[in-house]
C-alpha cells in the first residue's frame, strides 16, 4: 500500500522483477547445489543446454549457458544422477523459476572418469582400438620423434636411455605442452606434422606421472584420432604403470612409463653386439667344419684310382663298352630271329586266310552266275519262246501297240525274223 493507504497495482513484469530481485538477494538460492536425475536433456544449436532435474516428488527446470557448458568433460545423458551447481531465479518474461547451472558433475564419480568411459566406449565401437589396425614397431628405427614437453624429466630420461641403448638412431624432440588448455591440440598437431614430413620411423608420445587432470590431454579424442590416423607407428608412454589413458588404447604399443618406451623402441647395442659376436663364432665354426669336410673329400679324391691311374679309367670304360656292344649284338640277333619266326607265321596265316577268302568268293560267284543264267531271256528263247520288237527296239507286249501293215522283228534263240502285221486279233480273258 502507498502512503495514502491505497493498494499498489503492479504489472506482471513488475511482479516478476520483484520476485527475481528477492530471490537474487537470497544467499541460499545464489549458491545452490542440487542433486537429481537428468531428464529431457537437450542441447540447442546456440550451444545452450536445457534439462530438468527431478526426484520422486518434484522437478526443477535448469539451463546451462554455452560458456559454462564448454567446460563439460562428459556427455550428460537422461537418467544420469548428477549434482548441479548454480543459482535459482525467475525469468521475468514467463514467470518461471529455474536453476541457472554453472557446473554439472556426475554423482558418485568425477566428471573426468565419466568422460573417460564414454569416450573409450565410443572409440572402441568405431574401431579406433582395433588390434588389426595396429602397426608393427620397427626393430631398429633410424629416426625417432619424441612428442612431449621439452622441459620435463620424461624427455631427459628417454634421451638418456635411447643414447645408451642405440646411439645410431637420430632422435628429434617435437616440443608440445602436455598439460592444460590446448595441450591436446598441440600433441595431435605434432603427430600430424611428423607424418606429413615423414620425419621419423617411430613416434613416442607421453609425459611423466600426475593426477588424472594432469594427464587429461592424452584422454582427448583429438589425440586418439591423430594416433589412429598416423602412418608412423606410435608408442604411448603416459604417466606411471597404473595410469591408463585413451592414447594408450589407440597407440600401436603401450609403454608403462616414458623410460620403458625408450627401452621398447630400440634394441640394446650391447645385446646386439653380443649376438653378432655369437653369430660370428658360429659362422667361423661352421666354415671350419665345411673346410675340413672338403679337405677330406679332396684327399679321398686324390687317392682314388682315377687320379693315380688315369688310363685305367678309359680302359675300364672300353671294356664296359665292348661288353655292352656284345650284349647289344646278341640282343639284336635274338630279336631278328624272333621277328623272322613271327613274320613266317604271319605269312602262313595270311596265305591261309587269303585262300579261304578266295574260295568263299568263288563259291558265291558261281551261285550268282547260275542264278543270273537261270533268269536270262536267252534261256526262255531256247525253250521255244520268241520276243517281238518294234524297229526302235521296244518290246511288243500287246496287240494294241501295233497296227496292221506295221513291220516288226521277231527274235528267236538263234536269230530274228522280219515280219509284217497282216491283222490283229485281240483275246478277252
Amino acid at each position: 500500500m502507498n502512503a495514502r493507504g491505497e493498494q499498489t497495482i503492479l504489472t506482471p513484469s513488475q511482479v516478476g522483477q520483484y520476485i527475481k530481485g528477492f530471490m537474487d538477494r537470497d544467499r541460499l538460492l545464489s549458491g545452490l547445489l542440487v542433486r537429481g536425475e537428468l531428464s529431457n536433456y537437450k542441447r540447442y544449436p546456440s550451444g545452450h543446454h536445457y534439462f530438468t532435474l527431478k526426484d520422486g516428488e518434484g522437478a526443477l527446470r535448469c539451463v546451462m549457458f554455452r560458456s559454462d557448458a564448454a567446460s563439460l568433460r562428459f556427455q550428460p545423458q537422461n537418467g544420469m544422477q548428477v549434482i548441479a551447481a548454480g543459482r535459482v531465479t525467475v525469468f521475468p518474461r514467463d514467470g518461471q523459476y529455474q536453476l541457472y547451472c554453472v557446473r554439472l558433475t556426475p554423482e558418485g564419480a568425477g566428471d573426468l572418469a565419466v568422460a573417460f568411459e564414454q569416450l573409450k566406449a565410443r572409440l572402441l565401437q568405431e574401431g579406433v582400438f582395433d588390434p588389426a589396425h595396429k602397426k608393427p614397431i620397427p626393430r631398429m628405427p633410424g629416426r625417432i620423434a619424441l612428442v612431449t614437453s621439452p622441459a620435463g624429466a620424461a624427455v631427459r630420461d628417454m634421451l638418456r636411455i635411447l643414447g645408451a641403448r642405440w646411439p645410431m638412431a637420430r632422435v628429434y624432440v617435437l616440443p608440445v605442452r602436455v598439460q592444460g588448455e590446448g595441450a591436446a591440440e598441440e600433441i595431435a598437431a605434432a603427430i600430424g606434422w611428423a607424418n606429413l614430413h615423414q620425419a621419423a620411423d617411430l613416434i613416442i608420445t607421453g609425459r611423466g606421472g600426475g593426477s588424472m587432470e594432469d594427464l587429461w590431454a592424452f584422454n582427448e579424442e583429438v589425440v586418439a584420432r591423430a594416433i589412429y590416423d598416423s602412418d608412423i607407428p606410435v608408442i604411448s608412454a603416459v604417466g606411471h604403470e597404473p595410469d591408463v589413458t585413451i592414447a594408450d588404447f589407440a597407440a600401436d604399443l603401450r609403454a608403462a612409463t616414458p623410460s620403458n618406451a625408450a627401452e621398447l623402441a630400440v634394441p640394446d647395442q650391447n645385446e646386439v653386439y653380443a649376438s653378432l659376436l655369437g653369430a660370428g663364432r658360429r659362422l667361423e665354426q661352421a666354415m671350419r667344419h665345411r673346410l675340413l669336410r672338403e679337405r677330406q673329400g679332396l684327399e679321398r679324391l686324390a687317392k682314388s684310382r682315377v687320379m693315380t691311374e688315369p688310363q685305367a679309367y678309359f680302359q675300364d670304360k672300353n671294356l664296359y663298352l665292348d661288353h655292352l656292344s656284345q650284349r647289344l649284338g646278341s640282343s639284336m640277333t635274338g630279336r631278328l630271329f624272333q621277328l623272322r619266326v613271327r613274320s613266317a607265321a604271319l605269312d602262313k596265316d595270311l596265305h591261309r586266310g587269303l585262300e579261304k577268302c578266295l574260295s568263299g568268293k568263288q563259291e558265291r560267284f558261281a551261285r550268282l552266275a547260275a542264278a543270273l543264267d537261270a533268269m536270262s531271256p536267252l534261256k526262255v528263247l531256247g525253250r521255244g519262246y520268241s520276243i517281238a520288237q518294234k524297229g526302235d527296239g521296244r518290246v511288243i507286249s500287246s496287240v494294241r501297240s501295233v497296227q496292221p501293215g506295221e513291220r516288226f522283228s521277231l527274235r528267236l534263240s538263234d536269230g530274228s525274223l522280219k515280219c509284217t502285221v497282216e491283222e490283229t486279233e485281240r483275246e478277252e480273258y
